[in-house]
């Protein structure tokens, strides 16, 4: 397969049984089989035809960061869009292909004095990984500023998706469900002031790293908020702060995040994460739900 691989995607940087803790936020993750970095659409859609052809299973990480890849890795081909990474303006509008860092795009709308996407100037990952989840932060989330995305189906088409259509939820799209990715975004923003855009992208960067343990690798957020609680709270009042399995504890600086403090594993992190759903529900009767998504296989088959 690789020999056909090598024939039918030559010129595609595609790295074999590459260890996937390398890439990601959290710093764990066993190999990918086929590790690909598309530099443009093109060479996307040839990735995932041959893919499909030959019956391979691939998926896309984004900048994998509210993310757990399992320690056994990921079968067949992960793609990253690292090189898929152009922000354009157009008026009011910032078109941003998948790769781009969502940070930069907010620094992109600071530039030009366009308001409205403050909230996201602090959030890690990749437009991408945003939309796909509907990231959010400071009581905005990508929902209140998209405009449309480009997606390709699971075929390797490429259509467009209206925002109305997108069925955003809480840290929810429809791409959750259809299994289509994304390609870029248009996000509409209004004229507004320079220093004043300047100022709140500043104070909700302090607040989070106030709040918020950026000194350590972490996949961000874990549990969904539950209703009318929050679950860094019950987290703490489970006498859970500080908690270690492994190399992995839940963070002594917010209870919501949990840190890789010790060369911990993706198993850690899993253990750690049902351990603390087991002992709040019995604190408090709450189940929380898990906001990162954990993908992979728990071990490689020799």
């Amino acid at each position: 397969m690789i020999e056909k691989m090598k024939e039918l995607l030559v010129g595609i940087d595609i790295r074999h049984n590459e260890p996937l803790k390398k890439y990601t936020y959290t710093k764990v993750g066993g190999p990918a089989d086929y590790l690909a970095f598309p530099r443009n659409r093109y060479e996307l859609s040839r990735i995932v035809k041959f893919a499909n052809t030959y019956n391979i299973p691939w998926l896309v990480l984004g900048n994998a960061s509210n993310l757990i890849v399992r320690d056994g890795g990921i079968r067949g081909f992960v793609i990253m869009f690292d090189r898929l990474n152009t922000i354009t303006l157009n008026g009011y509008t910032i078109e941003a292909e998948a790769g781009a860092n969502l940070i930069e795009t907010t620094k992109v709308a600071q530039f030009h004095s366009l308001t409205g996407f403050e909230f996201a100037a602090g959030i890690p990952g990749s437009v991408g990984g945003a939309v796909f989840m509907n990231a959010g932060a400071y009581g905005g989330e990508i929902a209140h500023v998209l405009v449309s995305a480009q997606v390709m189906t699971k075929e390797g088409d490429i259509r467009t998706i209206e925002t109305r259509d997108m069925q955003f939820g809480y840290r929810h799209s429809v791409l959750q469900e259809t299994g289509e990715i994304v390609i870029s975004a248009k996000f509409a923003l209004k004229p507004g002031d320079y220093t004043m855009i300047t100022q709140e992208m500043h104070r909700l960067n302090h607040l989070r790293a106030l709040k918020q343990p950026l000194e350590y690798p972490s996949c961000g957020s874990v549990f969904k908020r539950p209703l009318g609680n929050f679950a860094g709270q019950l987290i703490m009042e489970a006498g859970l702060k500080g908690h270690r399995i492994g190399g992995v504890e839940v963070s002594q600086k917010h209870a919501g995040f949990m840190v890789n403090v010790a060369d911990g594993s993706a198993r850690d992190y899993e253990d750690l994460i049902e351990d603390v759903i087991n002992k709040v529900e019995v604190s408090s009767g709450i189940t929380l739900e898990p906001e990162v998504r954990i993908i992979g296989d728990i071990e490689k088959e020799s």
